[in-house]
């Protein structure tokens, strides 16, 4: 497995592949791998002759006050998960090597940011385009993989591929989840013993309103409400708890049949933010 830590290594590494006639899948990280994650790289390796794996802590999509200095970096670990996963090449840049000192550039994000994540992390998703779309430009792969938990960010960045007209393809893999059924997250590390048994109960929240969906609730709001009230008595506090479509990820107020909706929750437990969705079909 070829580790690169610079432009010119990692797109020598891929030129050469693709010279072979090779196929480049492709999975962005920030690191901290987990099971997650590798389940990322194996979809990748489905669709794909060669796995690149970026490993980078993305500075720009962090806000003032948010955990970039403290986020898990583990990278012998990290690399040790992806060669045994049969990873090719990881690419594990420095700051510096991704961005100029001053940038004159940026990318902004219009409605698709408005609610969701994007709502209460100002910033955060034109931090997120920034970096991938350096991110391809630098790789140039085949496809990329991308995880369903952060659901909000695959379709911004469905929609950047669109407009961008990169060539590359997108696949969304489903949330891997720990036994209890909390979506695992390199996050999930902050959690306190007790917060981790209190944890999974976001996931159990979204289940009854997606079975309540389901069995005829097409107008959610006093479920949601209701659920809401629930978790907070459990000690999370709510950051949103609604039903989204998932082609506008505009909150929906009367559900439709025949359309696909995207009900997602982001919750504070302690010091950890918790996110999870369930996609709905009517």
């Amino acid at each position: 497995m070829d580790v690169c830590k610079s432009i010119d290594d990692i797109r020598g590494a891929v030129k050469q592949l693709k010279a072979q006639g090779k196929r480049i899948g492709f999975v962005p990280t920030m690191g901290a791998l987990h099971k997650g994650h590798l389940s990322l790289i194996r979809q990748a390796k489905e669709r794909a002759d060669e796995v690149v794996v970026s490993i980078f802590v993305n500075p720009e999509q962090f806000g003032p006050n948010e955990d970039f200095d403290s986020y898990p970096r583990e990278l012998e670990e990290d690399l040790k998960k992806c060669e045994s996963e049969g990873v090719s090449v990881v690419f594990a840049p420095n700051r510096d090597d991704v961005y100029d000192k001053k940038k004159y550039i940026r990318i902004e994000v219009d409605e698709l940011n408005r609610h969701m994540c994007g709502g209460s992390r100002p910033g955060f998703f034109e931090g997120i385009l920034l970096v991938v779309n350096k991110l391809f430009n630098i790789i140039d792969p085949d496809v990329a993989v991308f995880g369903q938990k952060d659901i909000q960010q695959f379709q911004i960045v469905s929609r950047m591929v669109h407009e961008f007209n990169h060539d590359v393809e997108l696949i969304m893999a489903p949330i891997e989840r720990a036994n209890d059924g909390l979506a695992l997250s390199s996050r999930n590390k902050y959690l306190s013993v007790e917060e981790r048994e209190t944890a999974p109960g976001l996931f159990r929240a979204l289940n009854y309103i997606e079975k309540q969906i389901v069995s005829g609730v097409d107008t959610p709001s006093l479920l949601l409400k209701h659920q809401k009230s629930e978790l907070e008595a459990k000690g999370f506090k709510i950051d949103y708890l609604d039903v989204f479509d998932k082609k506008t990820l505009q909150p929906i107020e009367t559900l439709i049949k025949g359309k696909e909706f995207i009900l997602a929750g982001a919750v504070w437990l302690g010091n950890t933010r918790l996110i999870d969705n369930l996609l709905i079909e009517l």
